[in-house]
Formats: structure tokens, sequence, C-alpha cells
């Protein structure tokens, strides 16, 4: 099964010498939004403006979109429908956490655990199979630099990346103002059926707007 648009962003986070995730919680944003973005577009959730809600709780066959889908009707619990940045903030950290253990149950990164001065544990995930990354980031460049028409999912993880200003961990070697218009353009053009657009337009939208708040409120 090819990996999730979540995966993706947490494969550009992972820095390939340390196996350290960069810009974590811009990331972590951007991850909680793919996971929901994927749950729209399975026909799972929709979202709405500021609001979300579950509309089919059949399993998706994903392990980390199920995983994620239970935990968020939970949160609802019996409500119809809450505001989405509301679930993007309490998300980020663990969808984040979910997408690396799913890399690492599909054997494409492997878990390295390190104790600093002999005390405090961290994990490091060093890449095991180099295959979906290079493909992603060929896909990213023939859209974004080379002008090739993107599929929905492409165009949805532009969209994201745009959103969460991970210019740089998509084109680390490239100007971000190089890059970022036509991931504006890409976040807005006709590639894909209107419902699909209003979804990937609406979990850009909310995206952005839970990073700004984050970022006012520290």
């Amino acid at each position: 099964m090819a990996i999730t648009l979540a995966e993706e962003i947490m494969l550009l986070s992972l820095d390939d010498e340390s196996g350290v995730p960069e810009q974590r919680q811009a990331a972590g944003w951007a991850v909680a939004g793919a996971i929901l973005l994927e749950l729209v577009l399975t026909g799972r959730a929709s979202v709405e403006g500021k609001y979300l809600e579950l509309t089919d709780r059949t399993p998706t066959g994903e392990p980390l979109l199920d995983g994620r889908m239970a935990l968020l009707d939970a949160w609802l619990r019996g409500r119809e429908k809450r505001r989405v940045t509301d679930w993007l903030t309490k998300d980020r950290g663990k969808a984040a956490n979910a997408a690396v253990e799913s890399l690492c149950a599909r054997g494409v990164v492997v878990e390295q655990q390190h104790r600093a001065l002999g005390l405090f544990l961290t994990r490091r995930y060093r890449e095991a199979d180099s295959t979906p990354e290079a493909e992603l980031r060929r896909r990213l460049r023939a859209v974004v630099l080379d002008g090739a028409a993107p599929d929905e999912r492409t165009a949805g993880l532009v969209a994201l990346i745009h959103a969460a200003k991970l210019h740089r961990l998509a084109f680390p070697d490239v100007p971000r103002r190089q890059v970022a218009d036509r991931m504006a353009e890409v976040a807005s053009g006709q590639w894909a059926a209107d419902s699909v657009r209003a979804a990937i337009r609406n979990m850009q939208g909310a995206v952005a707007a839970a990073a700004v708040a984050a970022s006012a409120a520290s």
C-alpha cells in the first residue's frame, strides 16, 4: 500500500544525516492536517469552513488513518461537529509520532535510541529504504519546479507544505521565493474536482490558521 500524505511529510521532515525531525512544530501541523485531508478524500470526514465532522466511520484499511479516526470519533464525543483548528492543535504532536511509527512498521525508517549524557533518552529515525523519499521528491520536483500537472494527492501535499511553510524541507537547495508562488498556484489550481479542491483549500486554511495562532500564543 502506498504511504500516506502524513508519512510523506514526516519523510521530508526527518534529517537524512541525524534521523531527527526538523521544523518539528510546523511539520506536526502539516502531518495532522494531512491525516484529516486523507479522511476527507476517502469520504470519512468533512471540513466545512471552521468545522469538521465524521461522515462515515467505516475503516479505510490503513492503520494510521483508522487509528486517528477512532481518536477523532472519541474527541467529538457524540457532537455533530467541532472546530478543525482545535483538533489540529490537540493532535499535531501525537499525529507526527504515529506517522513515524507507521514508517517504522513499513520498514521505511528504523528507530535508534540514544541516551544523551547517559540520562535522557532520544530517538532517531534513520532511513532504511530510500525509495519512497526519492519518489516523493521526484514527484514534488516535477510539479513545483518543472511545471507538471499534479494529481489530487500531490496537489494536497503541496498545499499543506505551503500552508505550514515547510518549503525548505521539500526543496532544501532552492530559495523559498522560487517555489512559494508555484506552490500557491498548485494549491488553488484547477487540478481536481470541485469537492476535492474545496477539501484541499479548507485544510490548507485550517493548518495555516492553527500555525499562526500557535506562533502568536508563544
